[in-house]
């Protein structure tokens, strides 16, 4: 399987929204997976924000994880933070 062909997937975990110096910022959590790496998990989930948030501020990798099946890696999964300026 190459790069290009790899399973990525993103789940919204939860949305809060955070107060920064006289701006208002949405911060919502994301889980990407890949079948390659963590570091593709994650920016899977960056990309899927960007591709329907303006203005992305921040990501913050939260939490690592591997989806395990027969004791083999299946996926690595990533959950991150993004922040993006919030609008009314």
């Amino acid at each position: 399987m190459t790069c290009d062909q790899s399973a990525k997937r993103v789940y919204t975990v939860y949305a809060e929204v955070a107060a920064v110096a006289e701006s208002v910022y949405k911060v919502i959590e994301l889980v990407g997976t890949s079948t390659d790496s963590w570091e593709k998990a994650a920016a899977a989930a960056v990309e899927k924000a960007a591709s329907s948030l303006r203005d992305l501020r921040i990501a913050e990798v939260t939490e690592l994880d591997l989806q395990i099946d027969g004791g083999v890696v299946k996926a690595y999964r990533a959950k991150v933070k993004v922040s993006f300026k919030y609008e009314d």
